[in-house]
Parts: C-alpha cells; sequence; structure tokens
C-alpha cells in the first residue's frame, strides 16, 4: 500500500511536466511568426521603389496612399515583432536579457492583458489607415463598402477601449487587494 500514494504522486508530476513541456509546442509558431515579418521587411523596400519612382507624376492624394501603406506595412512589422518576443516571454520562456544589450523599453512588462490592449490599438491604427485610404479613394469606392468598412472601424475602437477598460478593473482589483 506504500507504493500507492507515491505511484500517483509520480503519475501527478509526471502529467505537470508533460503540461508544462507543452508549452514548447508554441515555439515554432513564434518561428513562423519570424518569416512573415521576413515577408513583411522583403515587401518594403519594393513598394518604397515604386513610391520613388512615381514620386514626381502621382497625384498628391496617391502619394499620400503610398505613403500610408509603408507606414501601413511598419505597423504591422512592429505589432509581429511585439507578440513574437512579448509572446514568447509570457507563455514559452523567459528571455535572458543578457544575451542582447538592446533594451526595449517594453521588454519584459507586458503581460497577457496589455498584449491585448496593444494588439487592439495597432488593429484600431491599421484600421484607420486603411480607411482613410479607401476616403482618399471615395470616387472609385462604394457607399456601402464604405459603410461596412466605418462599421468594422467603429467595431475595431470599441473593442480596444472594452479590452483597456476591463483590464484598468483588474488592475484596480489588484491594487485594491494588494492593500
Amino acid at each position: 500500500m506504500a507504493d500507492r500514494p507515491s505511484f500517483a504522486r509520480q503519475l501527478e508530476r509526471g502529467i505537470e511536466s508533460l503540461i508544462m513541456g507543452s508549452r514548447w509546442l508554441q515555439a515554432p509558431l513564434y518561428i513562423g511568426l519570424m518569416f512573415v515579418l521576413g515577408v513583411v521587411v522583403v515587401k518594403f523596400p519594393f513598394k518604397l521603389w515604386y513610391l520613388v519612382q512615381r514620386a514626381l507624376i502621382v497625384e498628391e492624394g496617391d502619394l499620400v496612399l503610398a505613403v500610408l501603406s509603408l507606414v501601413d506595412l511598419i505597423l504591422v512589422a512592429n505589432l509581429v515583432v511585439m507578440v513574437i518576443i512579448s509572446g514568447y516571454e509570457n507563455f514559452v520562456s523567459h528571455i535572458d536579457s543578457d544575451i542582447t544589450t538592446d533594451k526595449l523599453s517594453w521588454f519584459g512588462k507586458l503581460d497577457a492583458g496589455s498584449i491585448k490592449i496593444k494588439l487592439a490599438s495597432s488593429i484600431v491604427a491599421i484600421s484607420s489607415i486603411h480607411l482613410l485610404q479607401r476616403f482618399l479613394e471615395a470616387n472609385t469606392v462604394a457607399n456601402d463598402k464604405l459603410y461596412v468598412l466605418i462599421i468594422m472601424h467603429l467595431a475595431f475602437v470599441l473593442s480596444a477601449l472594452v479590452l483597456t477598460y476591463i483590464d484598468r478593473l483588474s488592475s484596480a482589483k489588484k491594487v485594491d487587494a494588494g492593500h
């Protein structure tokens, strides 16, 4: 009978180790996101070259659209970097800050709630750029499509606000519980 509790405890430890080790299944996903970042980086110079080629001959509105397209790519790249670093740090393994001399202001400070808010904010910014692009092309975009884009953008804004509100409520509860 003495073997029973020992076997049960070993089984429990084995299951817990397996569960904790399963987080490493996410590592290939973050590596895949690095390839996505590479695609964005490869796309950028082509868009920049297109802008430079057309800079003197395009209308001002088209120039603004091309610049917004570049900004959009940068925002997407920032978003991917943020997800890679903070997601890995929060859900897979702590990143040793000694391995790099670069210090990001947000490194090690983003929890899951903060990541969601930053993601939502980035999506709102990207949506804003796309909406502005469509407004600048308003003569070629159907009104019903513009209305749908506005509604989608407002949904993104509302989602970001709700996430921020929920995060503040949970932060306030943590502070209250600490006192």
